[in-house]
């Protein structure tokens, strides 16, 4: 049920690279002064009104229409101030970032509050730590907290909760693994990104403690709770029979497949105790395909290498977009991914199911944007299952938000003959 709050949905960094982009798929889904009644959030008034008078070029609405939607001025490091913010609205949703450095704060005051909350990160570490620090206050409250709600990582986990979900209605059971393989991406890199691989090598710098976290196949499991068989994540060119092609490393694996293990655990282990899952990217057959995959892996490495190690860290950094710049318009619009997930039935590997997801937009940025709005607006007005604490996409919405990722963000999931 859709708590009574001032607002439905605050998003909070909407004067930010990825905020202003969700701030527009908002805007031109929902409009302003209908049904859904949300708000834009930031430190600077004077940005947070250039982002609103913006939606009226960016996305055609009224100008009157959109001068009626709410600002409000919160700096996210000040806790009296984002605790106010969040006893306002139903659902907080935030792109601000590195969410290590500025992000605690908010998730604390969603959880004291009963306030459900999403976010768009990938960093494992720090949300390792506020699920230790925050699930008993969010449970007790009701507050549904959930991150990776972008490509990282509701492609991996809404598609491994699809073909598993169809992989039962079909066959009576749960695939014993699935395979997440990456066919496509076309897009670009934000400098938020950046920001957050770097600070996240800096505190493994600061504290080796950090990298066995990052390291631990099983790092958001919920304590005390049964692990699996999986181990680390991929790091070279390996060769997939199933798929009759080359694979290399795919670096949100690291992210990815904690958050799909994590929900395994949170859904009383529906997909096993046993369940296997991992993630590369599809290179091709061949003698080309293994050049291509040897190409990634390397580079992957040396990009990983080079962040770090302190002063090619500085390096990288000056190479790499910094934070507030991202792809131009054009790479947004005109990008796109494509991911098979292929589920492997227990005993009988004819039953395997093949699953494929798309979306329209670059993975990073327009489909994002838009898969993150759609997961707020479903924390929001939709009903979903009575569970509170520390969520996942997939266990915290499950199938209500893969059917409006299919109908309004230009996503499809499908079984493939």
């Amino acid at each position: 049920m859709a708590l009574s709050r001032e607002f439905d949905v605050v998003l909070f960094g909407a004067t930010g690279f990825t905020g202003k982009l969700v701030a527009e798929y908002l805007c031109q889904t929902y409009g302003v002064g209908q049904n859904l009644k949300w708000a834009l959030a930031g430190r600077s008034l004077q940005k947070l009104e250039a982002v609103r008078t913006g939606l009226v070029a960016g996305t055609k609405t009224d100008a009157t229409q959109v001068a009626s939607l709410a600002l409000i001025v919160v700096d996210g490091t000040d806790q009296d101030a984002v605790n106010l913010l969040a006893a306002r609205t139903a659902v907080v949703c935030t792109t601000v970032g590195p969410y290590a450095l500025v992000g605690t704060p908010l998730v604390k005051a969603c959880a004291d509050q009963g306030t459900h909350y999403c976010d768009l990160t990938g960093e494992v570490q720090w949300m390792h730590r506020v699920i230790n620090q925050c699930q008993t206050t969010a449970e007790a409250s009701g507050a549904k907290i959930v991150h990776t709600c972008g490509f990282d990582s509701i492609p991996s986990d809404l598609g491994t909760f699809y073909v598993q979900e169809q992989m039962y209605a079909r066959h009576g059971v749960y695939a014993s693994q699935v395979k997440y393989r990456l066919v496509k991406a076309d897009g670009g890199m934000s400098g938020g990104t950046v920001a957050s691989l770097m600070n996240m090598m800096e505190e493994v710098r600061q504290d080796p403690q950090v990298g066995e976290v990052i390291k631990d196949p099983y790092a958001l499991n919920p304590l005390n709770m049964p692990q699996g068989p999986d181990g680390p994540d991929q790091v070279a060119a390996i060769y997939d029979s199933h798929f009759r092609q080359w694979t290399a490393p795919f670096v949100m694996a690291a992210i990815n497949t904690r958050v799909v293990r994590r929900t395994n655990a949170l859904l009383g282990y529906r997909y096993g105790q046993q369940f296997r899952y991992d993630e590369a990217i599809l290179t091709g057959a061949g003698p080309v395909g293994y050049m291509k995959a040897m190409a990634v892996a390397s580079g992957s490495f040396l990009v990983m290498l080079a962040a770090a190690l302190g002063p090619l860290r500085a390096v990288l950094k000056s190479v790499l977009p910094a934070q507030g710049e991202g792809p131009s318009a054009e790479t947004i619009r005109n990008g796109s991914f494509t991911i098979d997930l292929l589920a492997l039935h227990p005993t009988d590997s004819q039953k395997n199911l093949r699953a494929r997801l798309t979306a329209d937009r670059d993975p990073g940025y327009g489909a994002t944007s838009k898969m993150l709005g759609e997961a707020a607006v479903c924390l929001a007005t939709d009903e979903l299952p009575a569970k509170s604490g520390f969520l996942t996409p997939a266990s915290a919405m499950g199938q209500v938000l893969i059917q409006r990722l299919q109908d309004k963000a230009g996503m499809t999931f499908e079984i493939l003959d």
